[in-house]
């Protein structure tokens, strides 16, 4: 989606943006009916008064955590229109630099939570077949569903992502009719918006702590909603939500209800397939399993979209990127795909059942919505809020996080170890990356140019020296453009003296808006040196190679520089002169020093490097004009200081 329309999304509020917010957005929480009233009976609840206590918490959870936290306060926290844990993390980067940890973390648990999102939510809509077919074994069903959605995702979702929006809204409008059909049975449920009973829940019931884990996954798509607010804008996702709210809120009474009829039988099957009428059970579960495909989609399309932002962020390594349609937004990141697939396909079998992938659900999802509570308070205070509200957001949701939290640690041995073990592996990759990098700047030397205008001025009329390229091009981490770094001029001047006719520095800066696209040029050297700063967006794949074609396009319309060849056979016939890109990778000798702790982080920096894309493919380049180069990291002795001469 373009960024005119994402503003367009957030000025106004359609029926197609309600509609498409419908489809992107909810898939998550939408789906959460089929699975949370049946672990909260799970849990051993079958007294009227504690169905009345657990329906209460779903709702105050749906209105404090969700409604208040992320609707209304959290959807607040957008950068140019995006959102999302790495979006709030790129607005507070510059002004709170400790919060890196808190976006890795949010950002690896997130992933994590993508994981068992399609895993549950599809065994749970398939395993609504048993009712119908006792013996029908369900993994190779879910197992085929799985692989064609992460199959179908490198030829893009455009096409049947049109019909995400009118399936979803019959599912939330079948959700609330079958919920309500249930309230005409026993009204008494209506009790449960009345808060007391969520508290009498939690205070006189001995398990009324372990309850809260299972209840917690009634919201365990809000952080989703916060990540899509890019895609549909804040106006049509708060009024969507009052129409979603209600649905979810009538299925869960209507489940409540359900339950509380039917609590004298000795085995309860899963509420959500237990209030539909006899003749409806086929239409639902293909109903719930067009929803959990949604879901999962949303999920996938989330986990790829975090890590194309963690990469520009240098919180990921480089790692191939498609875009396989038309819609900006959408991507394919087929290392994440299949990662993600082999990583479900792995709990679907390890797990078998749905009642067992709960025991792995939440705890991660948990610790993602603490981080962004942790970043939302930098954000408040950064926006100047008044201390008194910046105390209340703090104390009100440490204390419900903190409680969900303790609910969801009794979840660890069960199958939270799974999703906490998958994020901190995700958590390592992110950490030495960023420290890895770190530890490479430290060692990053810079001279001013200045030193060295003579010396590039002479090199290029050394007819002594055969031409290198006629334009030879360097990428500069250098923020100065009157700086460049000791390993550019080493390549230049000492380990292959390379004259050329021009020399080019291309600088990249990351900016903290989404999509940003500038340039600019500087002639540090007339007709010799010139640096292009260009400022992209950390949603804008660096393609280095076309934006630098577009600059020179410029230029050369502008009469700013003429790039027609030296060689005069080529420059009657007004042909191009060619350019040759140099990559510079600084490497670790036997002679840098290095403690401990950074040796481990260069090793394991080394071993993720391994798998991640040469900066030739990740900035687009030219294969058939590049050369990559490698130079110490650190400065090399020139002596040693403790020899004697004999």
């Amino acid at each position: 989606m373009q960024p005119a329309e994402n503003q367009r999304f957030n000025k106004s509020i359609s029926f197609a943006g309600l509609l498409i917010t419908l489809g992107i957005v909810y898939g998550d929480i939408g789906t959460s009916p089929l699975y949370v009233m049946k672990a909260i009976i799970g849990e051993g609840v079958r007294e009227n008064s504690l169905i009345i206590g657990a329906i209460s918490c779903i709702i105050w959870t749906l209105t404090i955590q969700t409604t208040i936290k992320y609707i209304w306060i959290t959807l607040k926290a957008d950068n140019k229109g995006e959102g999302g844990i790495l979006a709030l993390f790129a607005l507070l980067r510059k002004k709170r630099r400790f919060v890196i940890i808190i976006a890795m973390v949010g950002a690896s648990t997130l992933l994590a939570d993508g994981v068992i999102t399609p895993s549950i939510t599809v065994v749970s809509a398939i395993e609504g077949l048993n009712i119908i077919y006792p013996n029908i074994y369900v993994i190779p069903i879910v197992l085929v569903i799985l692989a064609f959605i992460f199959i179908f995702q490198q030829f893009g979702t455009e096409l049947i992502g049109k019909s995400f929006g009118p399936i979803m809204v019959l599912w939330f409008l079948t959700l609330a009719i079958l919920g309500f059909s249930q309230l005409l049975f026993y009204p008494k449920i209506l009790l449960a918006f009345n808060p007391y009973y969520a508290v009498k829940l939690l205070i006189e019931h001995p398990g009324g702590i372990l309850i809260l884990g299972a209840v917690f996954l009634c919201t365990t798509g809000a952080e989703a909603m916060y990540s899509d607010l890019g895609h549909c804008g804040v106006k049509n996702i708060r009024i969507s939500w009052i129409f979603v709210k209600t649905s979810l809120i009538l299925n869960y009474l209507g489940q409540g209800a359900w339950v509380i009829i039917n609590s004298d039988k000795p085995d309860i099957q899963n509420p959500f397939f237990g209030i539909m009428p006899q003749w409806f059970l086929l239409p639902g579960v293909l109903l719930a399993t067009a929803a959990a495909v949604i879901a999962s989609q949303a999920l996938i399309s989330g986990s790829f979209t975090i890590v194309s932002e963690a990469i520009t962020l240098n919180l990921w390594p480089k790692v191939k990127l498609k875009y396989p349609s038309r819609l900006k937004g959408q991507m394919y990141v087929p290392s994440v795909n299949w990662l993600l697939f082999f990583a479900c396909v792995f709990v679907v079998l390890f797990f078998e059942n749905s009642s067992n992938m709960e025991a792995a659900y939440g705890l991660s999802i948990t610790l993602t919505m603490i981080m962004t509570s942790f970043l939302m308070l930098g954000y408040l205070q950064i926006r100047r809020t008044p201390l008194i509200l910046v105390i209340l957001f703090v104390i009100t949701y440490a204390l419900i996080e903190g409680i969900f939290l303790v609910a969801n640690l009794h979840k660890f041995s069960r199958g939270g170890w799974f999703t906490l073990m998958l994020a901190g592996l995700l958590f390592f990759v992110m950490f030495v990356w960023n420290r890895g990098r770190m530890t490479k700047k430290r060692f990053t030397q810079f001279y001013p140019i200045s030193d060295f205008k003579e010396l590039f001025i002479d090199i290029k009329k050394d007819n002594t020296l055969p031409r290198y390229a006629s334009n030879l091009v360097y990428i500069t981490r250098a923020d100065q453009s009157a700086d460049v770094e000791r390993k550019i001029i080493y390549s230049i001047f000492n380990k292959q003296p390379k004259r050329a006719d021009r020399y080019w520095f291309l600088h990249i800066n990351i900016t903290d808006e989404p999509y940003t696209k500038e340039y600019k040029v500087s002639q540090l050297i007339p007709e010799v040196l010139y640096r292009i700063d260009f400022n992209i967006g950390f949603k804008i794949n660096p393609r280095i190679n076309r934006f630098f074609n577009h600059v020179l396009s410029d230029m050369v319309k502008n009469g700013e520089v003429d790039i027609t060849s030296k060689f005069q056979s080529l420059a009657k016939h007004n042909i191009p002169g060619d350019f040759r890109f140099i990559i510079i990778d600084r490497v670790l000798t036997i002679d840098t020093e290095l403690s401990t702790y950074e040796k481990f982080i260069m090793n394991a920096y080394d071993v993720v490097k391994y798998f991640s894309l040469s900066s030739i493919k990740a900035y687009g380049l030219d294969t058939s004009n590049v050369i990559s180069e490698k130079v110490p990291l650190g400065i090399v002795p020139i002596q040693e200081s403790s020899f004697k001469r004999l």
